[in-house]
């Protein structure tokens, strides 16, 4: 397990044109010089949806695809936000009074969640400013977490701007709560692979103490990503906090059931550590528990023995406390179910099977029949996407990230990638003038990437 910090890098920028390219844009925009340089790759989850909020493991790896940050330490105390892309507009603010928008969440927001997060830790009373240069090259909204990647750039950046340190588990962690001053209730998976992940392996990530391990991937594949061209920010839309809230409320409900304390109890984990039970059984204990209609309120409230408007103050968050129906056995199911297909795929690329292959491929596709049918929170594009991927030759393939758009992971025989890459592209993205526009990144074969890192001109 990694606990160091993140590795400094001193490069030539000559042999790096993407930050040679980035400190000439900087100069041109601040007349003056970058000090140093910070990197966070996206990432991809291979398996284990919707289920590190809920306590149990997940298994990404990091891309190629990153964010970089150009970052100059001002004396005076003004955040300077400037973006490489021109349809994202440029933003300053003091850096002591800091306020993040939930309600329509720009691109700036998520800077500023990273750097909130390293003032409150630290308690700073006077951050430094800075000028700040932003690129990117994780297609935005598509379930690669650029967003967390922001976020945890941005506090990278503003740790060493202001001459502190931290692990690499404490910036996960750190990074997982600050993502939350703009409204996601996310659970740190891809903070913590953001920081965590190492070039050439997988990752599967525990909470609670937060650690990583290695998982190597079986050779002879490879995992190809295609974007669908649906955007979904979860921090624009209620449907990822409702589903963390249904969670919570099914934690609740199966703590109630079973005489456990159910006010302590918010993740479907805890319910699970506390029984005693495996997580086969757990899924025999939603069967008794709920019933697969959607629960109103009020019926929860009364199983639990409060009014409506208690729950609604005392367990919702309140950008969910309009929703007033809830599906818990659903969502309990799912995660259950996803938890254990999780130490499935690790055990399988652990034993190395003669089938491993396919039973990896077999477990992608469960999780996306439960992703789409229980946990709803696929949609029509990502279905059809899966539904080619698999005609044209992989051997498993699923959503990955939030849902509701963005993109598939598929996992692809290597002497079969060349010809599946052009059927895909022909059937998915030749077909619909929408998804012609979708620029070369849309789909692409990717390897395990490493995690953060801060560049130095040599």
């Amino acid at each position: 397990m990694a606990t160091d910090l993140p590795p400094t890098l001193s490069v030539q920028l000559l042999e790096e044109p993407r930050l040679l390219k980035l400190k000439k844009m900087f100069v041109s925009k601040f007349q003056s010089t970058p000090k140093f340089y910070a990197r966070a790759p996206g990432r991809v989850n291979l398996i284990g949806e919707h289920i590190d909020y809920c306590g149990y493991s997940v298994l990404p790896m990091a891309i190629e695809q990153d964010i970089l940050i150009a970052a100059e330490p001002l004396s005076t105390p003004v955040i300077h936000l400037a973006n490489a892309n021109p349809s994202y507009v440029d933003f300053s603010t003091h850096a002591n009074s800091i306020e993040i928008n939930q309600t329509k969440p720009s691109w700036h927001n998520y800077f500023l969640c990273g750097f909130k997060g390293i003032e409150d830790h630290f308690s700073l009373d006077r951050p430094r400013g800075m000028n700040c240069l932003v690129e990117g090259t994780i297609p935005a909204s598509s379930g690669l977490s650029s967003s967390s990647a922001l976020v945890c750039c941005a506090g990278l950046v503003t740790l060493l701007a202001n001459g502190k340190t931290l692990s690499k588990v404490e910036l996960a962690e750190l990074c997982t709560k600050s993502e939350r001053y703009v409204g996601t209730e996310g659970g740190g998976m891809d903070q913590s692979i953001c920081f965590l992940a190492e070039k050439g392996t997988a990752k599967l990530i525990e909470f609670s103490p937060l650690r990583a391990t290695d998982v190597r991937l079986p050779r002879g594949v490879a995992f190809v990503i295609a974007n669908s061209g649906v955007e979904m920010n979860k921090a624009a839309t209620s449907h990822f906090n409702i589903r963390v809230m249904e969670c919570r409320l099914a934690a609740k409900l199966l703590a109630k059931s079973k005489g456990l304390d159910w006010k302590a109890m918010a993740k479907l984990q805890e319910v699970h550590v506390a029984l005693k039970l495996s997580l086969e059984e757990m899924l025999t204990v939603v069967e008794e528990v709920f019933h697969p209609e959607p629960y109103s309120i009020e019926e929860i409230g009364e199983h639990l023995g409060i009014s409506p408007k208690e729950l609604c103050a005392q367990i919702l968050s309140q950008n969910t406390r309009d929703v007033t129906i809830f599906k818990l056995y659903q969502r309990a199911k799912h995660v259950y179910s996803e938890a254990a297909r999780v130490l499935e795929f690790k055990k399988t690329c652990e034993e190395a099977p003669v089938d491993a292959i396919q039973s990896l491929g077999d477990l992608m596709n469960q999780s996306h029949a439960s992703c789409r049918d229980l946990y709803e929170c696929s949609c029509p594009e990502l279905n059809q996407l899966v539904d080619i991927c698999l005609q044209f030759g992989a051997v498993g393939s699923r959503l990955t990230g939030a849902g509701w758009g963005g993109c598939t992971v598929s996992m692809v025989p290597a002497d079969k990638l060349e010809r599946f890459l052009a059927n895909v592209k022909e059937a998915y993205y030749k077909n619909s003038d929408q998804r012609l526009t979708l620029d070369e990144n849309s789909l692409f074969a990717t390897n395990p990437g490493g995690g953060a890192v801060v560049f130095l001109e040599a």
